[in-house]
């Protein structure tokens, strides 16, 4: 059994007690307790961070918002799962807190916490990451704007590839486009931790440049096989400002002898809020040079269809937190049912984000849904392994038809 870490938050002792055996039964014997946030930080100065909270939100005292938020920044914890008998809708917006902030959210789960729905949901968490969960507060830190020119300097920011699948027919229709740091030494750091750093070094258009270069690279590999793939780039608001953010993705596609047609650029909702005249031109130029463009994390609230109609979008991107609830969460389902009804309405594409069982599967596809993406299918992987994953699925699939 891998050693992780564990925080049990809860001020219910027999709540916290049933949780701490029910981890022990599982075979995870590594477990701080603590009531309340204040406590709980105390433990973590002393013992050092954990690679999993188990928290309870509504507690005396501190409480389990302010006490993640300032782990987080300690670099004390990654991961959380949230244990609560919060409304429905009140959960949704704490998840959202929560990766705002950076952290890692395995999900939440009612009171009382019941082995079987813990041990299911550690279970998946470990099969599907892409590595161990393993934390320690140097990687946890953030890196100083000097380790990261450095990095940036010799190339260590990788590009990772999450495919997106056809629902219906199981096709590789393209992948998104991350960022990795292969630091020297082999540590690997995820975009949360660094890209605050990289904005602040005005590194992000150098960024998106060498992205887009890696990913044209392989896009056009792809191709050359006789694979139509599509790439997916995700753009930070501040971009859209920049002048020569068309000029820069033209000159990309000359030097690959690649479509625009074959690129799409995702913004998240949440980055939208204030968007200038400067930016919704950008926007156009992308779009009249053939770029789809995608609307990320949408959750189909007023705000959110207030700024899509207003934006030359051609895509949108479903949240993870709708495709994580809709299974049990009827609210959900009718926030999917009404987009992709809006989505057809305006022929426009709509992509399933975070597909993590075959039940989410099964109902964002009886639902209507066209693409999807997450670790059912797949986890991001470099541009080898996608390439290996790619030939291996397609001789499958001339096996089959043999």
């Amino acid at each position: 059994m891998t050693e992780l870490r564990f925080l049990v938050l809860e001020d219910h002792a027999f709540q916290c007690e049933l949780a701490v055996r029910s981890l022990h039964r599982i075979g995870f014997c590594h477990v701080l307790r603590a009531a309340d946030g204040c406590e709980a930080l105390s433990l973590l100065h002393r013992h050092g961070a954990v690679d999993i909270a188990i928290c309870d939100l509504r507690l005396v005292g501190m409480d389990g918002l302010m006490f993640l938020r300032k782990a987080r920044e300690a670099g004390l914890v990654r991961t959380v799962l949230i244990v609560s008998d919060l409304e429905p809708d009140l959960r949704r917006a704490v998840e959202r807190i929560l990766v705002q902030q950076g952290l890692q959210l395995l999900g939440s789960i009612e009171k009382p916490i019941k082995f079987r729905s813990l041990k299911r949901i550690l279970d998946q968490q470990l099969a599907l990451s892409e590595s161990p969960l393993r934390s320690s507060p140097f990687h946890l830190a953030q890196p100083s704007e000097a380790e990261v020119k450095l990095g940036f300097n010799r190339q260590e920011f990788r590009a990772s590839f999450q495919p997106k699948v056809q629902l219906r027919t199981g096709e590789v229709v393209g992948a998104e486009v991350f960022v990795r740091w292969m630091r020297d030494g082999g540590g690997v750091l995820s975009p949360s931790v660094f890209l605050p750093v990289i904005e602040r070094c005005g590194l992000l258009n150098g960024m998106l440049a060498e992205l887009l270069d890696q990913g044209l690279a392989t896009q056009k590999l792809v191709q050359s096989r006789g694979l139509p793939f599509h790439l997916a780039f995700n753009l930070n608001a501040s971009q859209m400002l920049e002048p020569e953010l068309a000029n820069t993705i033209r000159l990309g596609l000359q030097r690959y002898d690649l479509s625009a047609h074959g690129l799409t650029f995702e913004m998240a909702e949440d980055s939208l809020i204030t968007v200038s005249a400067a930016s919704i031109e950008n926007m156009v130029r992308l779009r009249m040079m053939g770029c789809g463009l995608s609307m990320e994390d949408f959750e189909g609230g007023h705000s959110s269809l207030g700024r899509f109609c207003h934006m030359p979008f051609s895509e949108l991107k479903l949240d993870a937190g709708l495709i994580r609830n809709m299974v049990q969460e009827n609210r959900d389902r009718t926030v999917i049912s009404s987009t992709l009804k809006l989505a057809r309405d305006l022929h426009m594409s709509v992509v399933a984000k975070g597909v993590e069982t075959e039940e989410q599967l099964n109902c964002v596809t009886a639902m209507g849904c066209e693409i999807g993406q997450g670790y059912y299918f797949a986890r991001p992987m470099n541009s080898v392994e996608l390439v290996a994953w790619l030939s291996a699925r397609a001789c499958r699939s001339a096996g089959k038809l043999e």
